[in-house]
Order: structure tokens, then sequence, then C-alpha cells
């Protein structure tokens, strides 16, 4: 073999591999661009506001749909003091174009404001949904919630906390109720009462619940009670799933939390993304799985 074929066949070898690797990377999760355009879409909409502070969310519709559509809030996640409602873009479009009036949402991190004001500031989004149902083609009388992570927490609790006065706060529209008809929580810690968290926010270095709640849970265990998803059920509540990556701490099976829900009669379940982290929506076949199963779910008990 000459030393020009050599290299030739080198070179056709290294092609050929790099090829390989690339068709076999895992893909990035996108939304199509014809996907996109088949929406209708308002940016930076305030829907709170505190003083000089706006709280802003993005909302889609689908251009097609005529009435009122059913809708969900999207909470981004973040462990509550970081992060931004453009997390759950993706989620939201996906969402949207399946037959909803879809929200992301800018709620109060940590860092600006302690508990409860995350929580507060989605009601009053769920309450701002309802005040606008006219003007946006919302079906008020089916609102859901979902998120992941820290925003899978506020999901699971936005569903629970129905008619808890101390979580309401002032975002306005008081006139409107802030309960939802059903719920998915993914990768959501749904009992902040739990020895797991007990331990965790021992440590001088949480980054999450002492900044989130204001102290460790031995020193203010109500705080933690009035902020987890668990303590608040009862049999008013929605139906309210969980999802979580395969590879994620169990407590995001929300075992404890599902049980009580069953004994209340409440349709649950759980549902794990094979192969994936906590944070799943990233790649495309975690992404699409996701879609589906909360189609399926918001389709049963919000059409």
């Amino acid at each position: 073999m000459s030393r020009k074929t050599s290299l030739f066949v080198l070179l056709f070898l290294s092609i050929s591999l790099l090829v390989a690797s690339a068709q076999d990377k895992p893909k990035r999760t996108a939304i199509p661009s014809e996907v996109v355009n088949s929406l209708e879409t308002h940016s930076d909409v305030t829907y709170a506001q505190y003083g000089d502070r706006e709280m802003q969310l993005d909302l889609f519709r689908p251009k097609s749909a005529t009435g009122e559509l059913p809708a969900i809030v999207c909470i981004h996640g973040g462990g509550w003091f970081k992060g931004d409602r453009s997390k759950m873009t993706n989620l939201a479009q996906a969402l949207a174009a399946r037959g909803y009036v879809t929200v992301t949402i800018s709620y109060r991190l940590s860092g600006e404001a302690k508990f409860p004001a995350a929580i507060e500031d989605c009601k009053a989004a769920v309450r701002w949904l309802r005040a606008n149902a006219t003007e946006y083609g919302v079906d008020e009388d089916h609102i859901g919630v979902t998120g992941l992570s820290a925003g899978g927490h506020l999901a699971a609790l936005t569903a629970t906390s129905g008619g808890v006065e101390e979580l309401e706060g002032d975002g306005g529209n008081a006139d409107f109720s802030s309960t939802v008809q059903a719920g998915i929580a993914m990768g959501a810690q749904s009992d902040l009462e739990s020895e797991r968290i007990h331990q965790l926010s021992s440590r001088k270095d949480d980054p999450f619940y002492r900044t989130f709640l204001g102290a460790p849970q031995s020193e203010i265990p109500e705080t933690y009670a009035l902020a987890s998803p668990r303590h608040h059920l009862d049999d008013s509540d929605p139906p309210l799933l969980f999802m979580s990556g395969e590879n994620d701490d169990p407590s995001t099976h929300a075992d404890g939390a599902r049980e009580d829900l069953e004994k209340l009669g409440i349709p649950t379940g759980y549902i794990p993304i094979p192969n994936a982290p906590h944070s799943f929506l990233g790649l495309q076949k975690n992404f699409d799985l996701c879609i589906e199963e909360c189609d399926k779910f918001f389709s049963k008990y919000l059409k």
C-alpha cells in the first residue's frame, strides 16, 4: 500500500469515527421552529407587583385554537436561589402545542426574599391567569402546575396548599382563587419535615434549605412544615403526579406523600425517566418522554 493510499485510509477512518461519535452523542433538547411559529407568544407580562418590583411571565397559546383552553403554570428550578423562567420555555412551548395556555414565571429567589415569597408568587400567577382568563382564552376552572427541582417542590406546594392563607401573599387579584386542578412535580422534595432534610439543613454549608427557609430544620420546624407539600395534604387536593430521573435521589419518588394521597383517594403516581439524572429535561429523549407523560396526565385531569 502506498503512503498516499495509507494517508487516505487513515483520513477516511478518522472521519468515520467522528461521524459515528456524533451520531451516538445524545441530542440536546430543541423545539422545532414550526412548533414555535405555531404559538402565540406574550413575553414579559407583569403578573404581580410589590412596590417597584414587578414579577413577570411569558405566555404561550396555540394560534389555531379557539375558545377557552386549560392552563399550566411552569416553574423553574435552581435550588430556590438561582435560575430563571427561560429554563422552562421548551417545556411550556411543547405543552402549549398540545392544546394548553402555558406560562413560565419568574419568582423571588431566596437571595431576594425568604420563604414564603416564592410560593406567594406561584399562587399570584395562578390568580392572574384567572383574572385575565377572558383576554388570553383560559379555562379558569382547569389550571394545572408543574416544575422541576425547586420548581417541582413549588408546584407540589401550590397543588397541596390551596386555601392556606399564610401562603397567599399580596401579589394582587385577591378576589380570585389560587387553587389548581392538577399538578406534576418533577425531581421534587415533597416532605421537608423528613430526617434527610433535617440532616442536610444542619450543615453549615447548606446552600439550599437554610437560604430558602432561613435556618436549619431543628430551629424552625414550623416553617419547614409550612413549606412541606406533604404537610398540607387533605382530601380536597387535586391529582398530583411525581416524576424524576431514574438516577435521582430516591427522595424524589415521594413515597410517603404518594402513600398519603392514595389513602385520601387522590390520583397520584410516580414516573421514572430511564437512566436520567436530576436535571433531565436537557436531553431530547428524556424531554420527549416527559412531554408525553405530562400531556397524558393533564389531558385526563384538565381537559
